[in-house]
């Protein structure tokens, strides 16, 4: 409360004998450097994670490239469990690929099974470590990838369903890094949508949305940038309730997430510098970086990270897809 708040509190004391409520919002500080210790480990190609009430934390693994990628939830002694299994995995220029993020909103988990183009949606209010998972090719799924090929945004045609969040009247919103565009599920009718169009970087490299957010007035969206994935090229665009598209911060390296602190600053995770020289030609392991608007690092030295998350006002956790941890920060 201020000085002047305080002196006009007494003064309306003294004169009705009546209190003053402080109503000023809790002032928390942006973080300048992140203590890191192991949440989890021994993952398999992590991707995206969601916390749940009970602070577990819901993810996908991208697995081993047999289609054998899954959701499992990890509780807070750090143990994982499978919840759904059988989603796509391949091996792509020697990577893993297939799977995107997950998000967990009242019991409800949304699963990405980005190269298939899939959205699961399951009910996991009920569920409990140890009980049998859902298996993928027993379910019925929503085929988002073919109305985003359907709309042909990009040449030759491309989809990639990676990443997603909650936006105004609980409607999804789905980053599809292969269409470079924002796909929006309305989520009464399920209807599909393109919400947005995200511009390349330049005029041969792609945006390649991956992570969203929204700050309770726009969207903000990180980019990865397209090969040779150029230090400094990619941007923190900002996306209007409408659509529009817009920089918010440009000189950022290789972005796969972003959150919004407790003051709706962004932090991004820089996924790793990109090597030309041989023999060592791709990510390099350990580059990975968290670092706030300012591009100041608040943690250094991750191997290829992929998400974050806030839960609370100063507590984040950090996915690592090159060492299959998950990292509790604080500050």
């Amino acid at each position: 409360m201020s000085l002047k708040t305080h002196a006009w509190c007494a003064l309306v004391a003294l004169a009705a004998a009546t209190g003053c409520k402080n109503d000023d919002p809790e002032i928390v500080a942006e973080p300048t450097s992140f203590t890191a210790q192991v949440f989890a480990s021994n993952l398999t190609m992590p991707i995206g994670m969601s916390f749940d009430e009970r602070g577990q934390a819901w993810v996908t693994q991208s697995g081993t490239g047999k289609n054998d990628a899954q959701a499992s939830l990890v509780t807070t002694d750090g143990k994982a469990y499978p919840v759904l299994t059988g989603l796509s995995s391949a091996v792509n220029n020697g990577a893993v690929e297939g799977i995107g993020h997950l998000l967990y909103h009242n019991g409800t988990l949304y699963v990405l099974d980005g190269a298939a183009g899939k959205l699961y949606t399951l009910d996991v209010s009920a569920f409990k470590p140890g009980d049998t998972p859902y298996v993928a090719s027993n379910l019925s799924a929503e085929n988002i990838g073919t109305f985003v090929l359907a709309q042909k945004l990009t040449t030759p045609l491309n989809t990639n369903l990676y990443n997603l969040t909650l936006g105004p009247d609980d409607n999804l919103y789905i980053t599809d890094s292969g269409a470079n565009a924002i796909i929006k599920r309305d989520s009464k009718t399920r209807v599909l949508s393109v919400f947005a169009k995200l511009p390349g970087v330049n005029t041969t490299t792609d945006a390649v949305p991956t992570g969203i957010v929204y700050d309770g007035n726009n969207f903000l969206v990180s980019g990865l940038s397209g090969f040779p994935f150029t230090p400094g090229a990619t941007k923190i665009y900002l996306v209007s309730p409408s659509g529009v598209v817009s920089e918010y911060q440009t000189g950022f390296t290789t972005l796969t997430d972003i959150a919004l602190s407790a003051n709706n600053k962004p932090i991004v995770v820089q996924y790793a510098q990109f090597s030309l020289t041989p023999p060592n030609i791709g990510f390099t392991p350990k580059t990975g970086q968290l670092v706030d608007t300012n591009k100041a690092t608040l943690l250094a030295g991750l191997d290829r990270p992929t998400d974050i998350e806030r839960v609370g006002s100063r507590t984040y956790y950090v996915l690592s897809s090159g060492d299959g941890t998950i990292q509790k920060l604080t500050y």
